[in-house]
């Protein structure tokens, strides 16, 4: 299987960007698996960004996300999408994304995959 992330980089605060992720190679259908976005950032733990489940009519976001960040998935082009909007420094991180079989939101052990992920940094 692959995962890969793209659409990081460097903004201001305020600034926006769109995260993408393509699964592909998967044991399972793409629109039968959850799907969900992990930061980490320097020197700091996993946090659990936003999750969507396999149909996309659930979506769990972390607080410090809450109405900035919009979660979505393209089950024709296997993609998973995160709006990101009025960036904070604090937001600055690594970007993963992770595939599960069930939509399970801050469960690491219920992760099947991977990405290898994309930068985010945000200056004030």
């Amino acid at each position: 299987a692959q995962v890969l992330e793209s659409g990081g980089g460097s903004v201001q605060a305020g600034g926006s960007l769109t995260l993408s992720c393509i699964a592909s190679g998967l044991t399972r259908d793409f629109d039968d698996v959850a799907m969900a976005w992990v930061r980490q950032a320097p020197g700091k733990g996993l946090e659990w960004v936003s999750g969507i489940n396999d149909g996309g009519s659930r979506t769990y976001y972390a607080d410090s996300v809450r109405g900035r960040f919009t979660v979505s998935r393209d089950m024709e082009k296997n993609t998973l999408f995160l709006q990101m909007n009025t960036l904070k420094p604090n937001d600055t991180a690594m970007y993963y994304c992770a595939v599960q079989p069930k939509y399970a939101p801050c469960s690491r052990s219920n992760v099947e995959y991977w990405g290898r992920g994309t930068q985010v940094t945000v200056s004030s």
